[in-house]
């Protein structure tokens, strides 16, 4: 996994303070790191434009131009002028070698914005929005320089953003990229080194980003075993049959030793799955909420939970009485999808707020709720999953439009809880489940508006 910071302003500072680097030696290296990409992966003598902002964003684009001047044919779009020192520096430096800066015309194999930095914090004006769209109008490979244009650091845009193929963010990764609307805008992600590697220009963060190299599955490593060794998933059905089906079938996939479906009356479900009127005395662990509807009365339901078992929390139970109560237990996952989260937010007395509001600002009221419940392990679905557990939060940005189908939750329940059984810590479970659950959908090779939940399930054997 990686480090995610919300600003690099103060490790820029650092690096410069500890290393005895200079912005220009940092600039260079970041333009270097932009001109070995487009080396690496376009011809030689392709048609390049640089479109350079005023300050040292723009500084980066001018620098970048110089790099690559006589191996591409370089056009440098400077709309806004020069204002910072660095700026004029490397537009003198350009100008020496006798390249010009012109106006844009025509259309170009490669575009790179580098129009402003991550430290935008006001709307783009009339001009700025007029460069952003001509760029998107292109049809050539797009290269953002740090972010692209027009994002802000809270992850939003307003009126127009840079459409980024590939965005190159130099010296660490920002937050701002892995909001669900900015998934639609940065491409390939790479960080670009500043002059020291990575590990001495980072510190420790508190955010982090999941790869698929975290991914840790349940394997059995021990002979001498039998399928009680591999724990027990209470699913707990409610009135839609299929959502507990679904979750229980996904986590017997996923190395449960034994899954059992409660309900109140006999239901028709998979032979491999196991059926009870009661909590099995074996339960290591309880999965409620898929499909729940209103099958259990308060007493039921408080009954069935007079236990510390592990649970994962899904669904309908966010708006059931009981939940309140079940927030005061420990080891308990909630899998909120956004409008549920509202909801959690609203209960808690946290915020009152819509699923826009909640959306353009997921990173902070996933803090805010954490906060309030530490020893409760988030899991906010998305476009790029957010685990929050206490003071550390995980982005899972493996995720694709495949998964936007009735049933994917369901299914990420049913791992989730798996794990629960088998003994893994609430977070390590929410992580793992998580990843095993994008990384599948992942290895689905037909169209993507095809997946259902059992090919997703399928797929979780062959990770």
């Amino acid at each position: 996994m990686q480090n995610i910071f919300v600003e690099v302003t103060s490790l820029d500072k650092r690096c410069i303070e500890t290393f005895a680097l200079s912005e220009e030696v940092m600039m260079e290296h970041a333009a270097n790191t932009i001109a070995q990409l487009i080396r690496s992966r376009f011809t030689p003598h392709s048609s390049l434009l640089i479109v350079c902002g005023s300050g040292n964003n723009g500084a980066d684009g001018l620098a970048l131009a110089r790099l690559l001047e006589g191996e591409y044919r370089v056009t440098v779009h400077l709309p806004l002028g020069a204002s910072s020192p660095l700026a004029h520096l490397q537009r003198e430096r350009i100008e020496s070698l006798g390249m010009k800066h012109s106006s844009v015309e025509g259309d170009y194999d490669i575009i790179v914005d580098a129009l402003f930095g991550s430290g935008l914090n006001r709307p783009l004006g009339p001009s700025a929005v007029e460069i952003i769209e001509q760029m998107n109008s292109m049809s050539g490979a797009k290269i953002a320089c740090d972010v692209p244009s027009g994002l802000y650091p809270d992850g939003t845009f307003g009126n127009s953003v840079f459409d980024a193929d590939i965005t190159v963010t130099m010296g660490g990764l920002k937050r701002s990229l892995f909001s669900d609307s900015a998934k639609e805008i940065t491409g390939e992600i790479l960080v670009a080194n500043l002059g020291v590697p990575r590990h001495f220009y980072e510190t420790e963060s508190s955010w982090k980003l999941l790869e698929t190299t975290d991914l840790n599955l349940p394997h059995r490593t021990h002979a001498s075993t039998h399928k009680g060794s591999y724990g027990h998933l209470s699913v707990v059905c409610g009135e839609k049959i299929g959502a507990s089906v679904i979750a229980a079938s996904a986590a017997l996939r996923f190395g449960t030793g034994l899954v059992s479906i409660i309900s109140n009356e006999n239901v028709t479900i998979p032979h491999e799955l196991m059926q009870s009127h009661s909590l099995p005395s074996g339960t290591t662990a309880i999965a409620l909420g898929m499909g729940l509807g209103e099958e259990f009365c308060d007493d039921e339901l408080s009954q069935l939970l007079d236990n510390t078992h592990p649970m994962i929390l899904d669904a309908d139970i966010f708006y059931h009485p009981i939940f309140p109560d079940l927030l005061k237990r420990p080891n308990i996952v909630l899998t909120p999808h956004p409008k549920e989260f509202t909801q959690i937010l609203r209960l808690t007395g946290i915020a009152d707020i819509d699923v826009n509001t909640l959306q353009n600002d997921r990173f902070g009221y996933v803090e805010q709720f954490c906060a309030v419940y530490p020893n409760t392990v988030l899991v906010l679905k998305g476009s790029n999953v957010i685990i929050g557990a206490g003071e550390v939060f995980y982005i899972n940005p493996h995720g694709t439009v495949a998964l936007a189908k009735g049933g994917s939750g369901d299914v990420l329940s049913g791992l989730i809880g798996a794990l629960l059984a088998q003994g893994y810590s609430p977070l390590d479970a929410a992580i793992q489940g998580s990843l095993a659950h994008t990384i599948a959908a992942k290895h689905f090779e037909k169209n993507n508006y095809a997946l259902t939940p059992f090919d997703l399930i399928e797929r979780i054997c062959i990770l």
